[in-house]
């Protein structure tokens, strides 16, 4: 069938489209590497270099003949302990807002995604959106030259307002442009793009490479090439069909843009299809954010859409991150930064597996099996930290563990919760929905983030046994409460959440997933 056809343009247009995605895991992942060099820094421009005070201060100790040597030692290591007390609390704060200002901007960009699309169009919001992108680098890459705490902290929040716009225009244009069979793959690629954008700010972050004293603005201000990239490309890409012809109401730009897609000048059943989401969707108001909540026929679809994506943030994902190098370390392996950079290059490949499979086995299937991989692996985690002391092999456990538990996060509860929620939901309510579930996957990331360098501290390797309970628990919701949405209508989808709810109430007619596809929100 011509609407199955993977042709040159399409794969043109989604590998433009996923440059944003790409950016996305880059903005990510590139703040780990050079974390100490940019602290140096900090202190450097703030006046505060640790080195040089503890050298004056041994100095002045030292070359002190008139005073008693009880009487100096004692005033200047007081006076050396509170100053570095304040200097390090001081680069902490400075340092934390670096990293979690890019999540604060993601979380108040998250919620304009659809708005921008709708108002713009496809191709135009994500052409503004890398203006955006373009300016956070520019203020990172130039932070060396000035006062580099404030421009670092700005391009990362203005960096996070790009992030997060992208998080929804992306996944949505894929999926108005992708063929129906096609959409849960092509929908999977925003994550396979952020994982490759990941690994990628890995490698460049070496310290032989970028991540090093001379060249670490550079690394950060990166991000630019891929935005620029993208600008010129997107004067070549189709704009999205279904905007055309439900938005503008232009049927004959819209068969345009679907005779390139498609690679074939019959593109009547695609034009059929958007018309009977066009009539539906004119029957349909949209819903707000508060009438998912209160409206019975919203509800259950709406908290198991934000659960899942609390159980993609909350499955201790990112403490696998945390904690790979010095377990790597632990293990004996000389250089751990290229063993942490092949946890990156597994969760690509991945990805990778996971686009083959979501069309095949089923959203809920994968999701469970991802799910129930990580709660083994994070318990042989656990015992493999525990009992590193007492048996050196142990610390090899840990490290197949480690890969196992990215190799299951990225089959299932990495990229689903991103094009899922589409699916449980019509025309008029898609949009909010979509909006506070990006909003509540952002939240979750900057939680994450922000507390779990002291609960590691409080816990120590028990931390891991606290997420497998976390997990265990997602993995039994998704068990009872999460239907499964392939190849399956709205209303089949609404029966199964009447179904699993115990309610016998029938919502509203509504369109059909078969022509709505995985992730869109036109």
């Amino acid at each position: 069938m011509a609407e199955d056809k993977i042709t040159g343009t399409l794969i043109f247009t989604v590998f433009t489209a996923v440059l944003s995605s790409f950016q996305f895991g880059y903005d990510i992942g590139v703040i780990n590497a050079p974390e100490e060099t940019i602290k140096s820094h900090y202190r450097h421009v703030l006046g505060i270099p640790l080195d040089d005070r503890r050298t004056t201060n041994d100095y002045a100790i030292n070359g002190t003949d008139a005073l008693p040597t009880s009487t100096v030692t004692q005033t200047a290591t007081l006076g050396f302990e509170q100053d570095v007390v304040t200097s390090d609390a001081l680069i902490t704060m400075f340092w934390s807002l670096s990293v979690s200002s890019f999540a604060v901007g993601g979380m108040v960009a998250s919620f304009f995604g659809g708005w921008l699309g709708d108002k713009l169009g496809r191709i135009k919001s994500l052409w503004v959106a890398n203006i955006l992108s373009l300016a956070g680098a520019l203020l990172m890459g130039c932070s060396k030259l000035g006062p580099s705490h404030i421009l670092i902290i700005a391009g990362r929040g203005i960096s996070g307002l790009y992030c997060g716009l992208i998080s929804g225009l992306v996944p949505m244009y894929i999926g108005e442009v992708a063929p129906t069979t096609l959409r849960g793959a092509l929908g999977a690629l925003h994550q396979l793009a952020l994982v490759t954008g990941i690994l990628i700010s890995q490698i460049v972050g070496l310290d032989s490479i970028l991540g090093n004293n001379h060249s670490w603005h550079i690394l950060l201000g990166m991000s630019a090439v891929p935005a620029l990239l993208q600008m010129l490309l997107l004067f070549f890409c189709p704009e999205s069909p279904r905007y055309l012809y439900i938005k503008l109401e232009e049927e004959v730009k819209a068969k345009k843009s679907l005779k390139r897609l498609r690679g074939s000048d019959d593109v009547t059943k695609d034009i059929n299809e958007m018309r009977k989401e066009k009539e539906e969707a004119s029957n349909e108001q949209k819903v707000s954010i508060i009438q998912l909540f209160t409206n019975s026929s919203y509800r259950q679809p709406v908290i198991v859409a934000l659960m899942l994506h609390m159980a993609q943030q909350f499955s201790g994902i990112n403490g696998i991150f945390y904690y790979s190098t010095s377990i790597f370390q632990k293990a004996g392996i000389s250089q751990p930064v290229y063993a942490t950079i092949g946890v990156g290059g597994i969760n690509t490949v991945s990805t990778v597996i996971s686009v083959f499979l979501v069309d095949k086995a089923g959203r809920r299937s994968l999701f469970l099996i991802g799910m129930g991989g990580m709660f083994f692996c994070t318990i042989f985690m656990s015992v493999g930290l525990l009992l590193l002391d007492k048996f050196t092999w142990m610390s090899y456990v840990s490290m197949v563990a480690i890969f196992l538990n990215v190799t299951f996060f990225e089959i299932g509860p990495g990229p689903i919760p991103w094009f899922i929620v589409a699916e449980f939901f019509s025309q008029g309510p898609r949009p909010a929905a979509l909006a506070i579930a990006a909003f509540s996957n952002w939240v979750c990331n900057f939680l994450v983030a922000l507390c779990f360098p002291y609960l590691a501290e409080f816990c120590g390797p028990y931390v891991f046994f606290l997420f497998s309970g976390v997990v265990l628990a997602f993995t039994l919701f998704t068990f009872f409460k999460v239907p499964e949405t392939k190849g399956k209508s709205f209303e089949q989808i609404a029966a199964e959440f009447r179904k699993k709810s115990g309610s016998t109430q029938r919502p509203k007619p509504a369109v059909e997933m078969e022509f709505l596809g995985a992730t869109e929100t036109a």
